[in-house]
């Protein structure tokens, strides 16, 4: 299942793509190139506008909540979707991350993560770097706390 988020749902696709779901975000495209992207790209758009989703031939889901933890539970409930591969998705590009050498990195993580950190990340399209560190089980916990049955991570 691939997504495309309208711009007011930014916090959303980052959640979606945590959980491993392809979710697309556009910060500056108009209805009628949403509505178009998501035929091309066979993606769900995921909007709060009510008269994009009365496009024809779009498939949508108009998000009633403000609250981010209310918008992921309700897509995947309305989808009946369990989380995918959780945290193998860039959270700020969407590209899928690659396993990335401790080594090649010592230069390109504080020095404090090249010490206590043996596993990484990488997204090959903006290069970002990802580890376990504090902010994961920050997210771990909120994920946990939105109760969406994840076991294994």
């Amino acid at each position: 299942m691939k997504f495309l988020a309208d711009v007011m749902l930014g916090r959303l696709a980052k959640w979606l793509r945590l959980l491993g779901y392809d979710t697309a975000y556009l910060r500056d495209a108009d209805d009628p190139n949403l509505a178009r992207m998501a035929r091309a790209q066979n993606r769900v758009l995921l909007t709060r506008d009510v008269e994009l989703t009365r496009r024809c031939g779009l498939r949508a889901v108009l998000i009633e909540s403000e609250r981010v933890d209310a918008q992921v539970r309700q897509v995947l409930a309305t989808l009946n979707l369990t989380p995918q591969e959780t945290f193998s998705r860039c959270a700020e590009c969407n590209a899928p991350l690659e396993a990335a050498s401790r080594d090649a990195l010592r230069d390109a993580v504080p020095p404090y993560v090249f010490q206590t950190q043996d596993t990484f990340r990488r997204c090959p399209a903006c290069a970002r770097i990802y580890w376990r560190g504090t902010h994961w089980a920050r997210m771990l916990a909120t994920l946990h706390d939105l109760d969406l049955g994840i076991t294994k991570i």
